[in-house]
């Protein structure tokens, strides 16, 4: 663990040593310290500069023990006798440091330049306690025998300078006085500036984990991703602006250096091929290289590829498991690069293939994002060839491969559609040939049993996925070594993930393996010592570097495949014999293929089906029409749904009517739903006589025993126009039973913004399956009466009082809207006193306005006002201001208020004080890749603000206004003259103006309280 104790060489060793310091420790003697300035309480000037002194003298040498304690309102630089000694730039955080070698015996000086940023109030305190060999005592204290000058002249800080002309200090008070109140009382676990102790972090028995470097923030950044270089040196970089890392850590002190070339904001980094790959968010990947042998970096290469900005953009450069090539990973919002040059899938095959209309998210994230999603391409070294390898993640930031060769991911959940049925959990994805996962923008998500896409290998739960790595080459035990660690960044936690192989794949089981609150873990790396490197940081945390060593009794030899089972072995390797006839014809891939399409294997048989989909159509349609075996027709039959041309319609539809639905098994049954869909949805709809002969087919099985069935039954029957479908569907909407809440207990507890928000939700889960029902039967014209509409309408009133993600009631109130669209105006009158709520939850009382008097809050004078903490606030004043000053119109809060803005339930973890009030008072100081907008401005001089969507012919764009439920604006790219991110936020400033101070507080405290009425900030003693 690096932990500087006794060299002053480094000016930042005081922030490394600085923990938690409680009042009593702090100034604990009989005479304490006392607050001091240059004027009197609350008059200090903004911006102001002071330089204090004082002179003591040390009578002996032999000094045992040296501390210095304190702070400054708002920073300090301390220095001993000319020598810097600690710097602070946050005074709730006092500074604790050892300047035994900084004193000499004589005469002694300790000097300190404080800073007032901004306000009128500001003060410095601080204590020097030395006690000698011999047990003596001496203590030097802030007071009024202190001097300072508003100037600087030059050997100040010398203890032969003199100062008889310096001013005595103004004595302020003593220390407890306001604002500051007795420092520690309630500060943080953890000191800002340090990243979780090892002691606060958790693992399994035999594991150790140790913090070895405490990242500068201000000078190197919040690292998010991690290499290794041929050397055993660490590579990390910052997410922003701060540059690239190089850390060896062969000794007991890692050596970080920077890499003098100007790239940053790598989220993906790998040492390959002789050079340094950097994906770069927002810019492309680049390739950094030693071209004179030093063995310093010199020379970046520009290498294109897409130039995916933000938290779901460009990510992760990966080594392929042949070491020929690089695997590049990119979520969903980063188109595919123009270098692509092949594909595993069929080409031009990025269709949203959903049956019934979609709802965009309630609250506009993602509108207007289609398929593919995000991506995963093999490129070649000089990155000329990209071959697009797999599809369909919502924002899967990296891949690891195992020693099979086999490639994984980590893919992120959508949070907001949490309690609807297309929320899917984060989960590991086997990342394979051709491989589709299905994620569709809003509520087209695909539920993973269809035939065209494939399943998850475990789902983890709620959560921000980053870094993945398996323990390949740790010194860990077996069972360590063949794991698979998925980092979650929100929950703090770094999942280990069990691989079985199952067939041509795996089934997983998750361990907790390492965890901490609050740890946001981003990358890791086996490192040439066999120990595992992790980082936490990101969002510009407070960023440090982790050693996980094994020091039980289990043996670390390496694991081998003699252990492998052979039958499992074969399997992958038939699935990859059949993966070689992905993305172009080869001669014999069709009879290869054709035995596994009716494979029990469900990997075995995608396999198949791709490869038969890359082959010209005249060598396998007719077989494919003649089939007997249900399985491999039905599988051939989606094939020829998705490659087919629209002529073949009749022939497909012949071939599947053959079949008989009832006699089939649950897997082959919803394959052939799914076939029947991707016909209509390729090709075009049924005509009368066809739909009709199709519903007497269908509607005989509805409902099944099978909940997927019963679902993909009345999905198809509603499309189909079936009589009966409202009365049979509205029956399973209301017989619908609430979602089995998962075991996500112990995860949640280590974020208590967002995991409290989803505990809420467990506790009042909502009716999942029948709101997957209510979500088709909205698209029903006709078939109801007027009860059954009122059956519909009351179920989605129930549906609201219970919780779910930040969407929930926005969802709710789309079908209703939708639902509503397909009455008559005469049902819509009869249905007035149904009609009309407000989805989103409102408080069961009025909101008063504030009593004021209100002002031009600022930041610091908010800041001054809340001192060292928020105790002894109103929670009922506090819920009432968010309603009363508008916040609750744009913003979520404890299932309360509006769907524009963020989600406010968390910001007690993720956001300081001083970051709230910038958020409050400066909205558009800081604009949220999520809410950020663009402004297009015309040629004609017409501006349009809002999320900009570049269609997919590149002729217009569409820019989806704040609204979600608004219509986009479509303009011509042609008659675009500028495109730039706008500089404002959606929030007004000024919202809080109309606050007294009491009420500020009170508003704060609530924020930070996550609803909780127990908040220790509403404490009376």
């Amino acid at each position: 663990m690096l932990l500087i104790t006794s060299s002053i060489s480094s000016p930042r060793w005081a922030l490394l040593l600085a923990g938690t310091i409680t009042a009593g420790l702090l100034f604990q003697a009989n005479a304490a310290p006392t607050w001091i300035w240059s004027k009197p309480l609350h008059r200090a000037e903004a911006n102001e500069q002071v330089y204090f002194r004082k002179s003591f003298e040390l009578k002996a040498k032999d000094v045992k023990k040296a501390t210095l304690t304190g702070t400054c309102d708002n920073a300090m630089t301390v220095w001993i006798n000319g020598r810097e000694v600690a710097q602070s730039d946050t005074w709730q955080s006092p500074v604790l440091v050892d300047v035994k070698g900084a004193l000499r015996q004589g005469v002694n000086v300790i000097a300190v330049h404080g800073g007032n940023d901004g306000g009128n109030t500001a003060g410095l305190i601080a204590k020097l306690e030395v006690e000698y060999a011999d047990g003596a005592e001496l203590a030097i204290e802030t007071g009024a025998d202190w001097k300072f000058s508003h100037t600087k002249p030059r050997q100040w800080r010398r203890p032969n300078f003199d100062d008889s002309e310096w001013a005595a200090a103004v004595r302020l008070g003593p220390h407890g006085l306001g604002p500051w109140g007795k420092l520690g009382e309630a500060g943080p676990p953890r000191k800002k500036g340090e990243s979780l102790a090892n002691d606060q972090i958790t693992a399994p028995d035999g594991f150790v984990v140790e913090r070895i470097y405490n990242v500068p923030k201000s000078e190197q950044g919040s690292w998010v991703s991690l290499t290794v270089d041929p050397r055993g040196r660490l590579i990390a970089s910052d997410q922003g602006n701060k540059g690239l890392y190089r850390i060896d850590v062969s000794s007991s002190e890692p050596v970080v250096q920077k890499i003098p070339l100007d790239v940053s904001g790598a989220h993906g980094l790998l040492w390959a091929f002789d050079g340094l790959y950097a994906h770069v968010s927002g810019k492309g990947l680049y390739r950094l290289t030693d071209t004179d042998g030093d063995d310093q970096l010199d020379t970046v290469e520009d290498l294109r590829g897409s130039s995916g900005g933000g938290e779901h953009g460009n990510h992760a450069v990966v080594l392929t498991e042949d070491e020929k090539a690089l695997y590049i990973v990119s979520g969903n919002h980063t188109n595919l690069p123009a270098q692509i040059t092949s594909s595993r899938l069929p080409a031009e095959q990025w269709h949203e293939d959903l049956l019934l209309p979609r709802r965009w998210d309630a609250r506009g994230h993602a509108r207007g994002r289609l398929a593919p999603g995000g991506w995963v391409c093999r490129v070649t070294p000089d990155a000329a060839h990209w071959d697009i390898v797999s599809v369909g993640y919502r924002n899967q930031y990296d891949v690891a491969v195992n020693r099979h060769g086999e490639v994984f991911t980590y893919d992120a959940d959508m949070e907001w559609d949490m309690g609807m049925p297309w929320y899917r959990p984060t989960r590991i994805c086997h990342v394979v040939s051709g491989s589709e996962f299905g994620w569709r923008s809003g509520t087209g998500k695909w539920p993973s049993y269809y035939e065209d896409s494939l399943p998850p290998t475990v789902n983890i739960g709620p959560g921000s996925p980053t870094g993945t790595v398996f323990g390949t080459g740790a010194k860990f035990p077996a069972r360590y070594q063949d794991a698979l660690y998925a980092f979650d960044w929100t929950f703090g936690t770094i999942w280990a993930v069990h691989l079985q192989p199952d067939g041509a794949s795996y089934t997983a089981e998750k361990e907790d393996f390492i965890s901490g609150s609050p740890l946001p873990v981003t990358d890791a790396v086996v490192g040439q010592d066999g120990a595992f490197y992790f980082t936490v940081g990101g969002r510009n945390t407070q960023s440090g570097l982790y050693r996980v060593t094994y020091e039980g009794r289990e043996s670390t030899a390496p694991v081998t495949a003699e252990n492998d089972d052979p039958a499992a072995a074969e399997a992958r390797a038939l699935r990859k014999r059949l993966e070689q006839y992905h993305g172009k014809p080869h001669a014999g891939a069709v009879d290869a293929a054709w035995p596994y399409l009716g494979s029990k294997d469900r990997f075995l048989r995608y396999a198949a089906r791709l490869a038969l989909e890359a082959q010209p159509l005249d060598q396998w349609q007719d077989r494919a029409l003649s089939e007997s075996d249900p399985q491999a027709e039905i599988t051939a039959a989606i094939a020829l749904a998705r490659v087919g041309p629209p002529e073949s319609k009749a022939a497909l539809l012949g071939s599947l009517n053959s079949l008989h639905p009832a006699a089939l098994s649950e897997t082959p049954l919803l394959g052939l739903l799914r076939a029947y869909s991707l016909c209509f949805i390729r090709f075009e709809g049924p005509d009368a006589s066809e739909a009709e002969a199709l519903i007497a087919k269908l509607d005989p099985l509805l409902p099944s025993s099978s909940e997927a069935v019963s679902l993909e039954l009345v999905r198809l029957l509603v499309y189909l126009d079936a009589p009966g479908v409202a009365e049979k569907g509205l029956d399973l909407m209301t017989r619908g039973r609430s979602a089995k809440s998962p075991d996500w207990s112990q995860v949640l507890t280590r974020n208590g913004g967002y995991g409290g928000t989803i505990r809420r939700m467990l506790d009042n889960p909502p009716p999942t399956q029948g709101l997957a029902y209510a979500f088709a039967l909205r698209n029903v014209r006709y078939g109801w009466d007027l009860e059954q509409r009122r059956s519909y309408l009351s179920f989605l009133q129930r549906a609201e009082s219970h919780t779910g993600g930040a969407s929930y009631a926005g969802f709710i109130k789309n079908m209703r809207e939708d639902f509503l669209a397909n009455t008559s105006a005469a049902e819509r009158a009869a249905l007035a006193d149904l009609t009309g709520e407000n989805v989103v939850a409102q408080p069961a009382f009025a909101a008063t306005p504030p009593k004021g008097p209100g002002r031009a809050w600022t930041i610091d004078d908010a800041l001054e006002a809340i001192g060292t903490g928020l105790r002894g606030r109103d929670f009922d004043q506090g819920r009432n201001l968010f309603h009363a000053t508008a916040c609750a119109t744009c913003h979520l809060f404890d299932g309360e208020g509006g769907a524009i803005g963020p989600d406010l339930s968390s910001v007690r973890n993720k956001f300081s004080h001083r970051d709230l009030l910038e958020a409050i008072i400066e909205p558009s100081k800081v604009i949220s890749d999520q809410y950020g907008s663009k402004l297009v401005e015309l040629k004609d001089g017409t501006t349009h603000a809002g999320l900009v969507v570049e269609k997919a012919d590149s002729a217009s764009l569409e820019i989806y206004l704040p609204d979600p439920n608004s219509d986009p604006v479509v303009v011509k790219t042609a008659d675009v003259a500028k495109v730039a991110d706008s500089p404002v936020s959606q929030m007004p400033p000024g919202l809080v103006n109309t606050l007294n101070e009491d009420e500020l507080l009170d508003l704060l405290a609530y924020l930070r309280s996550r609803g909780d009425r127990e908040d220790r900030a509403f404490s009376q003693d």
